[in-house]
């Protein structure tokens, strides 16, 4: 197996694309949505999350390939996408003024205390389900020189054009000398849904989407993705439910074999590692394995505000680290700690700044900075 290799920088270079859906997220914040009258809108997207951290905390050069509908929500999702200085692909939809097709919405609230946090989808005529292969022009968006592909299970599993869209998209990374990267990021929702729409029973729906991943992952070389999201996804064989949820990196590691197995091209496999005391009160870790050796990084507890979008914040401050050489022990503390202060703020995406990450993964403290 050959060892992670990553595109040097240059000038006329850009650093990342992530290919996804583009979605709102309605967030009452620790109102129960039945109470609650209004709500903060945040823009979205487990693989635009990715590039957006990435442009706004990490400073690199970075775009979003995805739907956008002409109508005033696809305004505010564009301009949001614009002000994070992410650059946006766009295979752009008309509205018909009544049905759609849609920006989808995530309706998401906090939680409180012993009270979880909420979420569901109404993602009926979306947009980017309807992406297909043909609906980007690879050769001309790669010859931007992209260092790193990334997309996810998310997007994946909206429609079977989109999971066949990811592996056209990786074929012409991998084509272009880019390191491709995909987030497993399994949803039983949304896996069940597609099932349903396939005529298979909802028993059969992991059967489904561990088909589909599968494909997409024999073109990945780093992967990311906790031991659930192995399972479910990848059809692994893992520990028993009652052993989930704990700060055991042990758990993970058990299924590197399994993983290297069944897909030699991997080269990279992190997660987070997340114990939840309260929805406010979490233990926090993560864990690498690259090229063959295992690593694990500090452990913390966060007072959690909001906690979305965390996962996509600790890819983001991993990939940092690998595309600007750091060690593989400074590139997992980087995704750990960058992770870790995105869940102190607001919406989905960093609100931090790099010296605040930086001082974080070397062990720096909440004292107030004067």
């Amino acid at each position: 197996m050959a060892p992670l290799s990553i595109p040097s920088p240059s000038s006329s270079r850009e650093d990342m694309l992530a290919l996804g859906a583009l979605v709102t997220r309605l967030d009452p914040g620790v109102t129960p949505f039945a109470e609650a009258d209004t709500y903060s809108l945040h823009v979205s997207g487990g693989e635009y999350n990715v590039a957006a951290n990435l442009a706004s905390c990490f400073g690199l050069k970075t775009a979003v390939a995805s739907a956008l509908v002409e109508y005033p929500i696809g305004k505010r999702v564009e301009r949001a996408v614009r002000k994070a200085g992410v650059t946006g692909y766009y295979t752009r939809f008309a509205f018909d003024g009544v049905r759609g097709p849609n920006m989808a919405i995530v309706w998401s609230d906090r939680g409180q205390g012993a009270r979880a946090p909420v979420v569901f989808y109404n993602r009926s005529n979306e947009a980017a389900a309807r992406l297909k292969p043909g609906s980007f022009d690879w050769n001309a968006v790669f010859a931007k020189g992209f260092r790193w592909f990334h997309s996810g299970g998310i997007f994946a599993a909206l429609s079977p054009t989109t999971s066949e869209l990811v592996i056209e998209a990786m074929e012409a990374a991998r084509k272009a000398g880019a390191v491709v990267s995909f987030d497993l990021n399994y949803r039983a929702k949304l896996w069940a849904v597609a099932a349903a729409e396939q005529g298979l029973s909802a028993a059969r729906a992991e059967e489904g989407a561990a088909k589909t991943l599968r494909n997409i992952v024999r073109h990945v070389d780093v992967l990311v993705g906790n031991e659930e999201d192995l399972q479910k996804g990848l059809g692994l064989r893992g520990p028993e439910a009652e052993s989930k949820g704990r700060l055991d990196p042990s758990a993970f590691f058990g299924m590197i074999a399994q993983v290297t197995k069944d897909f030699p091209n991997i080269k990279a496999v992190a997660t987070t590692l997340r114990e939840v005391h309260s929805a406010n009160r979490h233990r926090w870790s993560a864990v690498l394995w690259l090229d063959g050796k295992s690593y694990t990084a500090p452990t913390c507890d966060l007072d959690v505000y909001d906690r979305v979008g965390g996962g996509d914040g600790f890819a983001a401050g991993l990939f940092y680290g690998f595309l600007t050489g750091k060690t593989p022990e400074e590139a997992l503390k980087l995704g750990w700690a960058h992770g870790a202060l995105l869940t102190t703020t607001p919406g989905d995406t960093s609100m931090v700044s790099l010296d605040q990450v930086e001082a974080f993964a070397q062990g720096g403290s909440a004292r107030i900075q004067r």
